[in-house]
């Protein structure tokens, strides 16, 4: 069982990327799914989850407007399209199977299994 995050890179501020995180192994489909980031020197947080009931999705205010979340089920791929990134967004980006119930928070005590991170940077 494992997730694979993919699509990172280097861009340069107000560009876009968009990653990509494939599950295998086990299917997602009654789980919440989320992105959480890890910038250097700094804790691990939440930044985007998708519910798996409603496809209600969530977001931090830091990223509110410019990122957008979505999955294909029949895929079992989770998706983050980020536009108009900015240096602050430099970090570590993890996808993550979450508890239903703790989507909305954005808490990374809610995440059930952890997928390896890609790197994002962004240049100014």
């Amino acid at each position: 069982v494992q997730l694979q995050a993919s699509g990172g890179g280097l861009v340069q501020a107000g560009g876009s990327l968009r990653l990509s995180c494939a599950a295998s192994g086990f299917t997602f489909d009654d789980y919440a799914r989320g992105w959480f980031r890890q910038a250097p020197g700094k804790e691990r947080e939440g930044v985007s989850c998708i519910s798996s009931s409603d496809g209600s999705t969530y977001y931090s205010n830091s990223v509110k407007g410019r990122f957008t979340i979505s999955r294909d089920n029949a895929k079992d791929t989770l998706y983050l399209q980020m536009n108009n990134l900015k240096p602050e967004d430099t970090a570590v980006y993890y996808c993550a199977v979450v508890q239903a119930g703790l989507c909305s928070t954005l808490d990374t005590y809610g995440v059930e299994l952890w997928g390896k991170g890609t790197q994002v940077t962004v240049s100014s």
